[in-house]
């Protein structure tokens, strides 16, 4: 296998490899680390790879998803209560959002809200929350997401919609998002997300994602604020990608350059 073939594939395929291990592992640092052990093993096992793009995602994701499954507990780590007890546990305040300025305010919000959708999933077993992300976030077709998550199409079925349930019983009756007249929202729990550490300002400087328009917009015509996207799907669907560590891709690189994955690959023949 040619390094500058993979290098090629990497590039392609890096940032929507890490959306799937972040959403997995809810965790920058242990995602950082998946990622470089999902590239290793292709490197290794580059010879398999396939030459269409849209099959060496579904191969890269399949590796990812087999780091994943041996790193990951098979009980969830966060709890629908712990969730609660987290950010619902105590009297909202709107004062924070009140006295921040754009683009803090909308960094914030997609903060919040990127992190407690995240933090639903990853109530769920890992099997289940490979299936939701596969098919709510990464959009795969069934089959690919079957084959990503190497199992049949019928077990993939059964476990998309054993997340859909819980995720969804879970949101019905709280989040602002699935319905507005629900008592969770966003601008009144940021403080409380702030001061628990569950969500963190970027210092001095607001770096903001880029997302397809600003917090509060999803759904909504031009003249309307705040429409509701009472399809699980559709939330889950138009979060903005999370943001990666800035030196993955050339750290990828720098160990494809100087030999360091060569040695490994060598060594496991």
């Amino acid at each position: 296998m040619r390094r500058d073939r993979f290098k090629q594939t990497v590039d392609l395929h890096w940032q929507r490899v890490y959306n799937f291990v972040f959403r997995m592992t809810l965790d920058h640092e242990r995602a950082n680390a998946v990622i470089d052990e999902v590239f290793l093993r292709a490197y290794v096992g580059g010879e398999s790879m396939p030459e269409e793009a849209p099959r060496a995602e579904i191969w890269l994701f399949h590796i990812a998803s087999h780091v994943v499954e041996q790193k990951l507990p098979k009980q969830p780590e966060v709890s629908f209560d712990l969730l609660d007890e987290t950010l619902r546990s105590e009297a909202t305040r709107t004062d924070v959002v009140r006295s921040l300025t754009d683009p803090q305010r909308d960094f914030l919000l997609w903060e919040l809200k990127q992190g407690c959708m995240t933090s639903v999933v990853n109530c769920l077993p890992p099997g289940e929350r490979a299936a939701f992300v596969t098919s709510h976030v990464l959009k795969l077709k069934e089959e690919d997401a079957a084959k990503a998550l190497g199992v049949t199409v019928a077990a993939y079925k059964v476990r998309l919609s054993r997340a859909r349930k819980k995720v969804g019983d879970y949101l019905a009756p709280r989040c602002e998002h699935v319905n507005p007249m629900n008592p969770c929202r966003c601008p009144a729990r940021v403080g409380v997300a702030l001061r628990k550490g569950f969500i963190k300002t970027s210092g001095s400087e607001v770096t903001l994602r880029k997302p397809p328009a600003p917090y509060g917009r999803y759904g909504a015509g031009p003249d309307t604020e705040d429409a509701p996207m009472r399809d699980i799907g559709a939330i889950y669907g138009n979060l903005p990608e999370p943001d990666a560590p800035p030196d993955v891709l050339a750290r990828i690189h720098a160990k494809i350059d100087d030999g360091t994955w060569d040695k490994v690959r060598d060594k496991k023949k």
